[in-house]
């Protein structure tokens, strides 16, 4: 085992670019919360020099503040800063982050270290459960998720786990405490109707070789993104995986994927090859999927999270998420003959038995359907003489070919000119626009919000009102004041030119 540092002596890591970067708290703001520097060097025994050269210059860094009688608050921003933080990524960050901020700070941070009992945890957590939500309590109700209080707790207890190893506190009080049950996200899979479907709209809207290519591979949703045309040998079909995208933000920022075995290489039926090859032709960018208002930056990962549900709902598919698409995938891959090794090297899992866990219910079905194969064939039983128990259906032996269908894609209605426009954000959100032009030449786009399509459009017809009265305004503003000879100011408090 590495030998641990103690409290005081700072941290030192090696990034990703091979350098090692050396961190240590050097004094504490007005709020008490810490404050860090940082030195790099090319290798560890320079990186530790560096840093006891910091701590000197810094008048040996007597760290008063980390004593057992501190706040938690600022046990738990120290412990954040200095241990957390560096070996997370700015995606688990900004969740760290605010979970610490909204929840446990306010509730907990005023409490000594040292006086923080397995009885003040077990209240917050029941707190949480029953009226933690901060924002959108009216379409989720007071209380937090399970997932959320278990997540809490487990900030909690790293942190306190890392004050009794720095010897502050004896013991964890966070070890014991009774929480939420851990249940699974509920998996939705497309049927393969849906999928053809869902794919002839996607069409219809641009989209098709993006899903096309998600429900040929299972890719996650940054690592679609983030293809470029670089990553795909036409020849061979060979498609790496070594990159993934995620939203930081609303900036985009680029990564190796989380695991070794994320990055790997798979090779794609020839329809989609060919499929790809064809698109190529329309793209003059190096993503494969590029942004089209970002120069040479691949799509949003929220923008095709929205669009995704568009599609859904335009072709009367169930409402799923995009990873469940990766589901999708997966189950026919399994239900069509696939053993798991080779599915859990295609998913990029870190072992077969990751795979396993996740798709027990479609192997306990293979089983089953082998069992009756079998038995078929040891006691010579064809399956039309083959019987079920009463009140149960045969199981088949292959997978049911799917039905052609006659859906007819939806191309959209198209609203007339200056009544704005209508998008749903979510399931409980839509988000009605109106963008005229004034009398200064320019757009000014002004937003109204509600939580069911009729409502919005109530609201934005009287937004267009409004708005129409003030561009007139604005404009008998504007020729008055040329006839006067001097600018005037319209309701925008835009110069009128």
């Amino acid at each position: 085992m590495a030998r641990k540092r103690k409290a005081g002596d700072g941290t030192v890591r090696q990034r990703k670019d091979g350098r090692w970067e050396g961190r240590v708290v050097i004094g504490y703001d007005d709020k008490g919360y810490p404050k860090t520097k940082s030195v790099f060097g090319k290798s560890k025994k320079e990186c530790i020099e560096k840093l006891q050269k910091l701590k000197e210059e810094c008048g040996g860094l007597k760290l008063e503040k980390i004593r057992p009688e501190m706040p938690f608050a600022d046990w738990l921003e120290y412990w954040y800063e200095n241990h957390a933080k560096p070996r997370i990524r700015p995606t688990t960050q900004e969740t760290y982050e605010s979970r610490i901020r909204l929840h446990i700070v306010p509730e907990l941070g005023g409490i000594p270290l040292n006086k923080l009992t397995q009885n003040d945890l077990q209240q917050f957590y029941g707190r949480l459960k029953k009226n933690g939500r901060k924002r959108l309590a009216e379409q989720y109700g007071e209380g937090l998720s399970d997932r959320m209080v278990r997540a809490c707790h487990a900030t909690c207890r790293s942190a306190l786990e890392k004050a009794v190893q720095d010897g502050l506190i004896r013991v964890n009080p966070a070890i014991g405490c009774k929480l939420p049950p851990k249940k699974a996200r509920e998996m939705q899979v497309l049927t393969r109707e849906e999928l053809q479907r869902f794919l002839i709209q996607a069409q219809a809207e641009g989209y098709y070789e993006l899903f096309l290519l998600d429900l040929a591979t299972g890719l996650r949703r940054g690592e679609l993104l983030a293809l470029q045309w670089d990553d795909l040998n036409f020849k061979t079909g060979v498609l790496s995986i070594n990159k993934q995208v995620y939203d930081v933000r609303g900036q985009l920022q680029f990564s190796t994927p989380k695991t070794k075995n994320s990055i790997r290489k798979l090779v794609l039926p020839p329809a989609v090859v060919e499929a790809l090859r064809e698109y190529k032709k329309t793209v003059d960018s190096r993503w494969m999927f590029p942004s089209p208002v970002k120069e040479d930056m691949p799509l949003s990962p929220g923008a095709v999270r929205s669009r995704l549900q568009l599609i859904l709902e335009h072709a009367e598919c169930k409402r799923v998420r995009f990873h469940d698409l990766r589901h999708t995938f997966a189950t026919l891959a399994l239900e069509n003959g696939m053993d798991v090794k080779t599915l859990s090297a295609m998913l990029g899992h870190v072992s077969a038995a990751t795979t396993l866990d996740i798709y027990t219910h479609i192997t306990d079905d293979m089983r089953r359907t082998a069992a009756a194969n079998i038995d078929r064939g040891i006691g010579k039983v064809t399956p039309q003489d083959d019987t079920s128990a009463p009140g149960q259906d045969a199981t088949p032996a292959t997978p049911e070919k799917p039905r052609m269908t006659d859906f007819k894609p939806y191309m959209g209605r198209k609203r007339k000119p200056g009544t704005g426009c209508i998008s749903e954000i979510n399931d409980h959100l839509f988000e009605g626009r109106y963008s005229p032009k004034w009398p200064d030449g320019k757009k000014h786009a002004r937003n109204v919000y509600a939580h069911t399509r009729e409502e919005c459009e109530e609201k934005l017809k009287r937004l267009i009102v409004e708005m129409k009265a003030e561009i007139v305004e604005a404009q008998r503003l504007k020729e008055l004041g040329k006839r006067d000879g001097k600018p005037s100011e319209g309701k925008k408090g835009k110069r009128a030119r």
